[in-house]
C-alpha cells in the first residue's frame, strides 16, 4: 500500500479542507460542475407555482385567522 509522506494540503488554510485528499482540488474539476439550479431542476415555472402556493396558502391563513 502506497501512503503519502504528508497527509495534508498545506496551501488549504482550513483544518478539514487540508484534510480532503488532493484529487478534491483537481484543476479541470470546476469545468465539470454544475449549477445547483442544473441538479435540482429548478426553472422560472416551478418558481412561479411556489409563489402561488405561498400566496395562496398565506390568504387562507390570514383568511382563517380573522
Amino acid at each position: 500500500m502506497r501512503r503519502a509522506l504528508v497527509l495534508t494540503n498545506e496551501a488549504a488554510r482550513h483544518p478539514f479542507r487540508a484534510s480532503l485528499p488532493m484529487f478534491v482540488f483537481a484543476i479541470g474539476e470546476m469545468e465539470n460542475r454544475r449549477s445547483w439550479r442544473l441538479n435540482f431542476g429548478l426553472n422560472v415555472n416551478d418558481a412561479r407555482h411556489f409563489a402561488a402556493t405561498y400566496v395562496a396558502s398565506f390568504v387562507a391563513v390570514s383568511t382563517f385567522i380573522a
